[in-house]
């Protein structure tokens, strides 16, 4: 009887394996409906960027956004600035106060008879499939998901059956406007990105930019929207009637009144950024400016190597004689990468890193993956620096309600679920410089993920003042605000504050914690991070 039971057990399962295999089994997509974008006379914010274009012949103007409540307001006041079309492609997606006004935002957009598409990455748009259903049914909003996922609830399932391609996210992010503006940088739309919720704050940097470099990032949008990994939305998601997108226009009237996002409101009523941009007077930096970015077959592991942002990267970036530095959240090195810095070093270039510490990171596997690189580096004479713990400037997390259309999770960089802590501020931002005369600021990290798993895309921008800026930071800002690790009796963390202290065992870190990191720093998965 046992052995029947048994026997019975083991076909059942093997018959639920093979339904959710064939359920997480996507067919090729179909990419049938498409938006024309409206036709009609030239707006001011053409005349302005075209007539500031034409004095800088072949160059670019960049406007860097590094203020959290800044960035946020120069999308929401350039998506109600849009006349004809507007382009958004990002890896996440929160239904919570920022993505609700956002998505609200865009879909008023679409009713005034703007174009609207949206290609969002299917791993970061936990609790919004039927917002995003609802927005779909528009006319004039077009929504593509970027390897998505079969089977919606629980996603995490479809790992199992169809890892080699779901593992493969689209880490891009940048929103265009009538094809003269865009927006590109390593800040997703979430309230941790812009300061404005109950969770901690990722620092982060983006930039504004106009000119000829819109052209390409409008070109370069075009052929993931048409990538065999694009699926339009009605194929993947449920519909929905219009219930949900009523939902959406009070979530976002409840955003708007609520106490704790007033400091947030007034920031996007009072920003003057788009005002200065069609008047032609914001500060601008202008420069040659390359766009890189991976081949969206990259997303199916189907891209030539020459069609890979890295190895472009190194080339249109050139090796450093003098000076690198290298701001990134998500650090894993390697071997080779720690030794090929060391190298760097030793040779004479100042090499500096600003990455996490632990009690400053979210993603403690990251963690893992660096920690071995660090004594290699410091061996060579590479700076070293972790990101202490900080308060944020965002809105006191205990004020206001929580208002939102979508999931409550909170996404990182990496694409996890893992909240935020209060209080805590984390560096989100990927930006490097050379020789204080490029720099890069964009969506890629320096780890494995960005190099052989994610598609990513960045600027590559040819101006000794804002690398020089940016330079700057490991000289003025960093000591005050980082550990500044060095080697003694061990790897130790010096602080510098009110009074210098060195840190002998890791900042935030418990001795069980501890042995649990160790533990996973000798796994075979640093090629995951």
């Amino acid at each position: 009887m046992r052995r029947r039971y048994l026997a019975t057990a083991a076909v059942g399962l093997g018959l639920l394996a093979f339904g959710l295999k064939r359920a997480s089994t996507l067919p090729p997509p179909v990419h049938g409906r498409a938006v024309s974008p409206p036709r009609g006379e030239a707006t001011p914010l053409d005349r302005a960027t075209v007539r500031a274009a034409r004095r800088h012949r072949g160059r670019s103007g960049i406007h860097m956004l590094a203020d959290a409540h800044d960035a946020f307001a120069a999308r929401m006041l350039l998506v109600r600035e849009a006349k004809r079309t507007l382009d958004l492609q990002y890896y996440i997606w929160h239904g919570d106060r920022s993505g609700t006004l956002l998505l609200n935002a865009v879909y008023a957009a679409a009713r005034r008879g703007v174009r609207v598409r949206m290609l969002l990455d299917d791993n970061g748009i936990a609790g919004m499939d039927r917002v995003l259903s609802g927005v779909n049914r528009h006319p004039n909003i077009e929504v593509r998901l970027f390897n998505p996922f079969a089977i919606r609830f629980p996603k995490a399932l479809g790992f199992a059956f169809d890892f080699k391609r779901l593992n493969r996210r689209m880490h891009n992010k940048s929103l265009t406007v009538d094809g003269v503006a865009t927006i590109v940088g390593g800040r997703n739309i979430g309230d941790e990105y812009f300061g404005s919720g109950e969770a901690g704050l990722y620092g982060d940097l983006d930039v504004l930019a106009i000119g000829p470099v819109v052209a390409d990032v409008a070109a370069d949008f075009e052929r993931y929207w048409t990538s065999q990994s694009a699926y339009p939305a009605e194929q993947i998601l449920g519909r929905v009637n219009g219930r949900m997108v009523r939902k959406l226009r009070r979530a976002a009237v409840k955003v708007e009144r609520d106490p704790a996002s007033a400091a947030f409101m007034r920031r996007i009523r009072d920003l003057p950024i788009v005002r200065l941009l069609v008047e032609g007077t914001l500060p601008m930096e202008w420069a040659p400016v390359r766009l890189l970015s991976d081949d969206p077959a990259k997303g199916l592991d189907r891209a030539r190597p020459d069609g890979l942002l890295a190895g472009r990267l190194e080339k249109a970036i050139g090796r450093p004689r003098r000076k690198l530095g290298i701001i990134t959240g998500y650090f894993v090195p390697g071997p080779q990468g720690a030794r090929w810095l060391a190298a760097l070093a030793r040779h004479g270039v100042d090499v500096s890193v600003l990455t996490n510490s632990y009690e400053a990171g979210d993603v403690s596997l990251v963690h893992a993956g660096y920690a071995p690189s660090r004594r290699t580096m410091l061996e060579g004479g590479v700076r070293l620096f972790e990101l202490r713990a900080s308060g944020t400037r965002g809105l006191n997390p205990r004020e206001g309600v929580r208002v939102g259309v979508g999931s409550r999770l909170r996404g990182t960089g990496t694409g996890s679920t893992a909240a935020l802590r209060s209080g805590v501020t984390t560096l989100h931002a990927k930006t490097f410089t050379v020789d204080d005369r490029k720099l890069f600021i964009g969506s890629f990290n320096l780890d494995p993920r960005s190099w052989q798993l994610n598609t990513e895309m960045g600027f590559v921008i040819e101006s000794p003042r804002l690398a020089r800026k940016v330079a700057e930071v490991f000289d003025h800002d960093v000591p005050l605000h980082a550990y500044e690790l060095q080697l003694g009796n061990g790897i130790e963390w010096v602080e510098r504050g009110a009074r210098l202290e060195v840190h002998r065992r890791e900042p935030g870190m418990s001795r069980m914690t501890a042995a649990v990191m160790g533990l996973l720093r000798v796994l075979p998965i640093r090629w995951l991070l």
